[in-house]
């Protein structure tokens, strides 16, 4: 597993209350959010970039404004509601 470092200022983590754990926390949910969200990783994959099961992490794009749906048009959206 490859891992990323990200330095954040004291002030910053001062400012927003975070403790050093939660920020860390905060940055493996905000990487694997935004790989989803540009298509590049899977949301299996995300989620264990995220340290959350399956679930949770589609309720957590949920909570983001992300859907894990894609339709190319409108019609095709309908045509999928119709069938369900």
């Amino acid at each position: 597993m490859c891992s990323a470092m990200v330095n954040i200022p004291d002030e910053v983590l001062y400012d927003t209350k975070m403790s050093k754990t939660e920020a860390n926390d905060f940055a493996k949910k905000a990487v694997a959010l935004m790989m989803y969200k540009k298509n590049k990783v899977s949301i299996g994959y995300c989620a264990k970039i995220a340290e959350m099961n399956k679930e949770d992490f589609i309720k957590f794009l949920g909570d983001n404004g992300v859907s894990i749906f894609s339709f190319e048009s409108e019609d095709e959206f309908l045509k999928e509601m119709n069938n369900a």
